[in-house]
């Protein structure tokens, strides 16, 4: 799948893009089923706000029990002051997660597409397992900032073997809120850990080194059209910019780990009823 130059640019970068490597097709069959996901939403019952700019602090039984469900999740500008609802769902969603490829029939297929197997294997894994998805919206002048992250902060595996792919399901650029990353970043320790206390059912973001996030000069915008790919490693630092454009940017995040690695019991996102899903 991948050529010995891909294979090279990865492990040197720590993230692979893959510009158009998926047909318009599949990405279109993607954002239906989510805009369908978010039409049958019970807004009413389940208006969790998901930010990334409390640390974390916020993360209750909804987002916890969503590792093993398909549960959506609001942008913090879509509600007002009292908590109503300012915008039509389909403009205030932030984010569906997290089992969308082991319950949702038309996720499942795609993520089973042999590409992202493929791909995966020429970077080094054996058998890569699925553990978590996501539809991210980046809705238009309301879509929230993503803070600088390692995803080896959330998703704990010994060793550590988490690699995060990422589909473009419209175009990303720097108006709308695309990924910035820091190519050789990989290499930079990890910098905080997330991990629940599950007797209190409680999160804590502990910070596990200084090193300081990247700066202007060290970091590089991935601006991609719809249908691309983008692979990187689980402790390359990454950010989104909030979205104040007109246009939305509409991706899909799949997030995997070498099978034979061990999971975390403090991981926030435990699989407990589901079955493997192995790509």
């Amino acid at each position: 799948m991948l050529s010995s130059h891909q294979i090279e640019q990865y492990h040197r970068d720590g993230y692979l893009v893959l510009k158009e490597a998926i047909a318009n097709t599949k990405i279109e069959a993607l954002k239906t089923a989510a805009l369908q996901i978010v039409d049958d939403f019970d807004i009413d019952k389940h208006g969790t706000v998901f930010s990334t700019t409390d640390r974390d602090a916020g993360r209750d039984d909804y987002f916890f029990n969503s590792a093993e469900n398909v549960h959506c999740f609001l942008e913090a500008d879509a509600l007002d002051q009292d908590g109503s609802l300012q915008k039509p769902a389909r403009l205030a969603v932030n984010k569906i997660g997290h089992a969308l490829h082991d319950l949702n029939p038309v996720f499942g297929a795609f993520c089973r597409q042999s590409l992202f197997g493929q791909a995966l294997r020429d970077i080094g894994y054996e058998t890569p397992l699925l553990w978590q998805t996501m539809y991210i919206f980046k809705q238009p002048h309301i879509g929230g900032e993503v803070r600088w992250h390692q995803d080896g902060s959330y998703l704990i595996s010994d060793p550590a073997t988490v690699t995060g792919i990422w589909v473009a399901i419209e175009d990303a650029n720097r108006n709308n809120g695309c990924l910035w990353v820091q190519p050789g970043g990989h290499r930079s320790p990890l910098r905080e850990i997330y991990q629940v206390d599950w007797n209190n059912r409680k999160g804590t973001l502990t910070e596990l080194d200084r090193n300081p996030w990247p700066a202007n000069g060290e970091t590089l915008a991935v601006e991609v059209p719809a249908g691309s790919v983008v692979i990187f490693h689980d402790h390359m630092p990454h950010y989104s910019s909030p979205n104040r454009s007109d246009h939305s940017r509409h991706a899909f995040t799949l997030h995997v780990a070498e099978k034979s690695a061990g999971w975390s019991d403090s991981n926030w996102l435990q699989r407990r009823s589901l079955g493997n899903f192995e790509l």
